[in-house]
């Protein structure tokens, strides 16, 4: 097992440079709420849309509208920063990326403009956010599905678009830790969901469409729901606190390699519309659209090596974050999708490691 990196201690102050890329997303707004909860006063929120839309807006952090997919801009905002944290990416779920391949793949440019800015600003660890889409495509082909190991990225066959932008921002992390000593970690990311993330518009996971879908049948009455595919493909779903409590886990280790960071607990995709539906306390007639996008039969986390590596894995039920997640999606629903997420966060911290005590505790 790892422990904490030697050295850190006093090395961070709450006053040094936290850099956030994609603050104004679902896992980076929560991510920014935790490090603000953790004591951190100089965090800087960086997010390429409108303030107005983004899922989470901070007081407590200095927030910035950027384009990182710009050099210059990279530089500007990591100018003085200690930590980077890139979850920036133009990404949406499976309807998204499958008809979206060359956006998701211009991802590359923020990745590697923030990498060349963090190098040349001295930053002295850099966090990458990759995802489960990196893994070869011949092994997730069975809704009976062996659970991904680290290693089943290659030989490489990711998924098309996002997954390879993922898989190559992945390996140039890699080289700038070889060539230039950036210290990099990297988690790969399976299927997150909770409250304040996208539910509507098309970018949706399945946890928050089957949430809308059903939460507007209960309101409406109309009490049928579509399913892309059959509903017999099989993933597993990781609940957002498990992701933020993962991420610094990762960050605070001296883990270099690419990990897992995904719940274990597998369902189909009809399970997971049957665990909502009782959650609202509704029955639902089922139309399977077949030709709608649904990405590979199954998929999966080992978490062999993060419970090996860090001595932890996520571990909120499926059940008890699809009720705080269809609650959340149920009032957006109710007030018509006008209503904006609460400035300051979801209000319900995680129990966890304390990111200070353990990077700055002397």
């Amino acid at each position: 097992m790892h422990a904490a990196p030697r050295g850190t201690q006093g090395m961070m102050g709450p006053l040094d440079r936290i850099v956030v890329a994609g603050g104004g997303g679902f896992i980076g707004g929560h991510l920014v709420a935790r490090l603000l909860r953790e004591g951190f006063r100089s965090v800087v929120s960086v997010d390429v849309k409108d303030l107005g839309e983004w899922h989470q807006l901070h007081p407590g952090a200095r927030n910035i509208r950027g384009d990182l997919k710009d050099l210059e801009t990279c530089r500007r905002v990591t100018g003085g920063a200690k930590w980077v944290f890139n979850l920036a990416a133009d990404m949406g779920g499976m309807g998204f990326i499958e008809n979206n391949k060359a956006a998701c793949m211009l991802s590359v440019l923020i990745n590697t403009h923030l990498l060349m800015a963090a190098r040349e600003n001295a930053v002295e660890r850099f966090f990458y956010a990759s995802s489960a889409c990196v893994y070869a495509a011949d092994r997730q082909t069975d809704a009976d599905v062996i659970p991904l190991r680290e290693e089943d990225a290659y030989p490489a066959m990711p998924e098309d678009g996002y997954g390879w932008e993922k898989l190559f921002s992945e390996r140039m992390c890699r080289h700038f830790t070889e060539d230039f000593g950036l210290e990099t970690r990297v988690a790969r990311f399976h299927n997150v969901y909770g409250p304040l993330g996208t539910w509507d518009g098309g970018r949706e996971k399945a946890p928050a469409a089957i949430s809308r879908k059903v939460a507007t049948a209960a309101v409406s009455g109309d009490h049928r729901i579509e399913i892309w595919g059959d509903g017999g493909q099989t993933r597993s779903f990781m609940y957002v606190d498990d992701c933020v409590e993962g991420i610094l886990r990762l960050f605070a280790s001296d883990v270099h390699e690419p990990v897992n960071l995904g719940s274990d607990e597998t369902v189909s995709v009809d399970q997971l519309v049957s665990l909502v539906e009782s959650i609202a306390g509704v029955r639902l007639t089922r139309c399977y659209d077949l030709g709608a996008p649904k990405g590979v039969r199954g998929r999966s986390s080992d978490n062999t090596r993060i419970l090996d590596l860090l001595g932890w894995a996520p571990s909120t039920s499926l059940a008890d974050g699809m009720t705080t997640t269809y609650r959340w999606v149920l009032d957006q629903v109710h007030a018509g999708g006008a209503g904006q997420p609460p400035a300051g966060g979801a209000g319900h911290p995680p129990a966890g490691v304390d990111m200070r005590s353990t990077l700055l505790a002397g």
